[in-house]
């Protein structure tokens, strides 16, 4: 309840602030529209006076005289029309200006939330729900420039009100002092809907984020739901948030629902009184009968723009708190600084260097601890640790995913800190054990939009010991895998992704136990592959996260990562005879396949 007495008295000005940031940005827009905006609210004035005109000059005299002359009712249809269409004008630019501007803030406040996004460390990705950062990017975007459409609207009604009420007096003191009074009672309607809206709209706005956090969620662990039976607690889940949302519209459309009238009756009251006084004003002699019709008429129109300045206000709730959790996105810290140093333009492997690296998700509880080792160019090198040891979090690092705590990481003698943007991912590839595809084409996804011809794509096919199945498939290359590449079994979405990660001919390929779907032979021919088709002198720099005995048998170098430090270095061959704790870490991994292969053996 804090929090909400607290928007109650900063929500107007601070939806102003927020409306401002639109003003600067697009200014010349903003004109057009307050400027169709005001021609409305003038001519709509003219309105009044024209009907004023007409009742005593055409009206009147009409029926002293028993007809109307046809030059006077030729004025009087031309200066309809021509408000008319005049006002039209107004309307049509009042609108296309708002929409433009409208659609122009969310575009570039979008645009700015997705580059955010990109620039935003993984460490600051990995503490903040998916489902709230589409959120973010959409519902609270839209809501965030909502009062943009309204605000031209209400910037020309109160030219028109001010007009109107000059033009009131003009007609007739008494009655203008009359029919303003019912104001102060409008005035007292619409902030007591604000004060009890505002917070109900606040938390609405809130709940949308986390209805979209619970429902991204659902979907995208739709296999885990559907293979454990969860399908009623997930559905439950859900219900409970989408009905706390549904409760808190239901409250702000009741309370909609019994201030709409009042604010809508108020005037028409006004009016009554107005006609009464001036019904006898007219009988007095003290005034006349076309006075009272304008006035009437104007303080129909003056009500107006008291109601729309309602409606905007009735947009700041909203909007100042989806401005809010898009501008801590864009607010954020941790973005990464970058250098202006490149990496030499060659074709020979990169030496890779790691230097007293230290790195940790929890401060008390570090990870990585003085991590010291290097891959010399051309060299295949295989990283073995328990699970937990630290291993992907250190291929993060050296693809500057995360920066560490402290240490280097050194590419051909260049700190990952001092290269310029983009230049690392230029030499350096990473093949995660989770392949992620598209829904695109297998050409696609091997090549993520870049120029590669088709030749380049089915020589890093065939190295990732992906092309005989994508030959097989009904397109081609031109195969659409659908949503996550569904269509595809595990070990082939992970041929494609290390294809995806050879296209780019990378210097420095790390595989974080790439090949975990794929079966041992299919793996060492990929491994081989990668060794056999260049010559010495231009193979990438290979580090490959691996826990299976005929994978780090194909290295040049094996590293043992255990308790955040390298316990040791040597051949596959040298660390089982030297290293007990390396040894029985390897044959642990291979023991359950070699128990499934004497079942089998005994079974047939």
């Amino acid at each position: 309840m804090g929090d909400d007495a607290e928007l109650r008295g900063t929500t107007t000005l601070d939806g102003f602030r927020v409306l401002r940031v639109a003003v600067k940005r697009e200014p010349r827009i903003f004109a057009v529209s307050v400027a169709g905006a005001v021609l409305f609210g003038v001519l709509t004035v003219a309105d009044a006076w024209v009907l004023g005109w007409s009742t005593q000059h055409v009206l009147i005299p009409a029926f002293d005289d028993g007809e109307i002359g046809a030059g006077m009712l030729v004025w009087v249809v031309a200066l309809f029309m021509g408000v008319a269409l005049l006002r039209a004008v107004g309307i049509v630019a009042r609108r296309l200006g708002g929409g433009i501007m409208y659609y122009r803030m969310q575009s570039h406040t979008r645009r700015g939330v997705t580059r955010q996004y990109l620039a935003l460390p993984m460490e600051w990705h990995q503490r903040h729900p998916t489902g709230q950062l589409l959120s973010n990017a959409y519902s609270d975007v839209e809501a965030a420039w909502a009062p943009i459409m309204p605000l031209a609207m209400a910037l020309g009604t109160v030219v028109m009100m001010v007009i109107a009420v000059i033009q009131m007096f003009v007609a007739d003191v008494v009655m203008a002092i009359v029919g303003l009074l019912v104001f102060p009672a409008v005035v007292l309607a619409n902030l007591l809907y604000q004060h009890y809206s505002s917070p109900l709209m606040t938390r609405a706005q809130g709940l949308r984020a986390e209805v979209s956090e619970i429902a991204h969620e659902s979907f995208d662990g739709a296999m885990v739901v559907k293979t454990l039976g969860r399908e009623v607690e997930e559905t439950s889940r859900f219900r409970v948030k989408v009905d706390e949302l549904r409760d808190v519209n239901v409250r702000a459309g009741r309370i909609r629902a019994v201030f709409d009238p009042a604010l809508a009756s108020l005037p028409n009251l006004g009016v009554l009184v107005v006609l009464a006084v001036g019904v006898a004003r007219v009988t007095s002699g003290a005034t006349d009968a076309g006075d009272v019709v304008t006035i009437a008429y104007l303080l129909t129109i003056v009500a107006f723009p008291i109601r729309a300045i309602g409606w905007l206000l009735g947009e700041f709730p909203r909007s100042v708190v989806g401005y809010r959790r898009a501008q801590a996105v864009l607010d954020a810290q941790g973005n990464m600084a970058y250098g202006d140093d490149t990496l030499p333009r060659t074709s020979t492997g990169a030496l890779l260097e790691v230097d007293g690296l230290h790195y940790s998700y929890d401060a008390d509880t570090p990870l990585l601890r003085g991590v010291e080792f290097d891959v010399t160019p051309g060299r295949t090198v295989a990283l073995v640790g328990a699970t937990a040891s630290g291993k992907s979090t250190l291929t993060s690092l050296m693809t500057r995913l995360v920066d560490p705590d402290a240490g280097e990481i050194r590419i051909d003698g260049h700190d990952l800190k001092g290269l310029r943007r983009g230049e690392l991912p230029r030499d350096v590839a990473l093949v995660p054990q989770t392949a992620f595809m598209f829904d695109d084409t297998v050409r696609g996804n091997v090549t993520l939009g870049a120029d590669v011809p088709d030749d380049v794509v089915w020589d890093a096919l065939r190295t990732s010991q992906a092309d005989g199945f994508v030959a097989a498939l009904p397109g081609g290359l031109d195969t659409r895998l659908g949503e996550r590449g569904t269509s595809l079994s595990g070990g082939q979405r992970q041929r494609l992704s290390l294809a995806r990660a050879l296209v780019r001919r990378p210097r420095l390929l790390i595989l974080d136990d790439a090949t975990s779907a794929v079966d041992p032979e299919v793996e060492a021919r990929i491994l081989a592959s990668l060794r056999e088709e260049r010559d010495d002198a231009a193979a990438a720099s290979l580090l490959v996260v691996a826990y299976r005995k005929a994978t780090i048998s194909l290295a040049d170098e094996v590293l043992h990562l255990e308790d955040g430090r390298i316990v040791g270095r040597g051949t596959h061959e040298d660390l089982l005879a030297t290293s007990p704790a390396y040894a029985q870490l390897v044959n642990a991994y291979e023991t359950p396949a070699e128990a499934a292969e004497t079942t089998e053996g005994s079974a047939r």
